[in-house]
């Protein structure tokens, strides 16, 4: 739903760097063409995110993975010319940036229109610690991937179903 449209490939973009990149809405809002570029125009296998754009104000390196870093490459090619360093990722109808509670609030309208309830700006951040969790990647590279200083507000993120307890117990 949400990558159709006129501004569909902006949108797929804003939810490809929460899945595949575990961002806050905040910081997604906030990204430049300059973040995520390098000086030769490629997408950048990591960006850093500065203390003045993250939640708990401390800054953070966070890493694109090849899927991501296509994903961008594919966003950017449909914009015609290619943006300005400096200009924002995301643009809205009036070529502003986006504020983090529009953005947030377009997020948990296209969840709506897709029939999910529940859906949030931080569903692809929860999906991504989650599918990090349960690929057996160490709790303390997720609490650092995901911006976190407590490993506690890491698992709070991490979703348990039946299913995967019954496979856990089964380990035995």
């Amino acid at each position: 739903m949400a990558s159709q449209g006129r501004h569909g490939p902006r949108n797929r973009a804003s939810l490809m760097l929460s899945y595949l990149a575990g961002l806050r809405v905040g910081e997604i809002a906030t990204l430049c063409w300059c973040d995520l570029l390098d000086g030769g125009g490629k997408v950048r296998e990591q960006l850093r995110l500065s203390a003045a754009v993250t939640k708990g104000g401390h800054a953070r390196v966070v890493f694109l993975n090849a899927r991501l870093r296509r994903e961008i490459e594919q966003y950017r090619g449909t914009l015609g010319q290619h943006p300005a360093l400096l200009q924002p990722v995301l643009i809205t109808q009036k070529r502003s940036a986006f504020s983090a509670n529009t953005l947030c609030q377009l997020m948990r309208s296209w969840y709506d229109q897709a029939g999910l309830d529940g859906g949030s700006s931080h569903s692809g951040r929860r999906w991504f610690i989650t599918r990090l969790a349960h690929s057996g990647i160490s709790p303390k590279a997720i609490m650092m991937l995901a911006g976190h200083r407590h490993l506690s507000t890491t698992q709070r993120y991490i979703d348990v179903n039946d299913e995967m307890m019954r496979a856990a117990v089964e380990v035995l």
